[in-house]
């Protein structure tokens, strides 16, 4: 029987929350007259690149609101919406603060409360974490944010940050995950992990990395096969 953690920490965008659809679904109801499936992929794909340019040292500490607004303005020029007012934007921008979870997300998160201690660690900031749980019903023991350490994943220190905040071991904190490469990078930290099937994260493009990799603690197809996993009350 495996050592079982203290805490679990999540990973939110993709794990607990449908970032793809909310966003296309959002964009589709504006009637602007493009796809909201391609608007979605073009504004999540300028994420990483934009932190990048934090963890590198090109831009000082950058909230995702931030990064998101800078995202979304190059995007409205590459589907040709650069007429867009200042309060559509601002509104717009705020979706991701408004992202559906997915089916399982509550009753899981709720089931896994009852036997550990639930948190967030994500690169979202503080307010758009705070106003997602409010807006999502998400039960959380505590928000945690890359805000917090003033790092984003996959630097260390936001997954070492976890342990310290609990005053725990690494290894007595999980990060639940739907996304490999956070999970090695918080497992080259000491901490456990659990991987989450979400394949319909990517909306109409299926995800073909769901399969089984021995190396992380845990495989669940969702946060109800998880709490099943780890003996958390029905």
């Amino acid at each position: 029987m495996k050592t079982l953690p203290q805490v679990l920490a999540f990973d939110v965008f993709g794990t607990v929350v449908n970032w793809h659809g909310s966003i296309a679904r959002e964009v589709n109801a504006l009637g602007l007259g493009v796809d909201g499936a391609q608007f979605a992929t073009a504004w999540r794909a300028g994420y990483r690149p934009a932190m990048d340019r934090v963890r590198h040292g090109d831009l000082g500490w950058t909230r995702i609101d931030h990064l998101h607004r800078m995202i979304l303005d190059e995007v409205l020029v590459q589907f040709g919406l650069n007429n867009m007012d200042e309060a559509a934007r601002q509104h717009l921008n705020k979706a991701w603060h408004r992202l559906s979870p997915w089916a399982d997300s509550v009753r899981g998160l709720t089931r896994l409360k009852s036997r550990f201690t639930i948190c967030t660690l994500s690169n979202g900031n503080l307010g758009l974490l705070s106003n997602m749980a409010k807006n999502a019903g998400l039960p959380w023991d505590l928000i945690l944010s890359a805000e917090v350490f003033h790092h984003y994943k996959p630097d260390p220190q936001t997954y070492l940050g976890v342990a310290d905040v609990f005053e725990l071991e690494p290894a007595q904190v999980m990060l639940v995950a739907a996304h490999k490469d956070d999970l090695e990078a918080a497992q080259a930290c000491g901490l456990a992990t659990a991987f989450i099937e979400r394949p319909d994260e990517f909306g109409a493009r299926r995800r073909d990395d769901l399969g089984r990799d021995h190396a992380f603690d845990f495989h669940a197809t969702d946060f109800l096969d998880l709490a099943d996993q780890l003996g958390c009350q029905a």
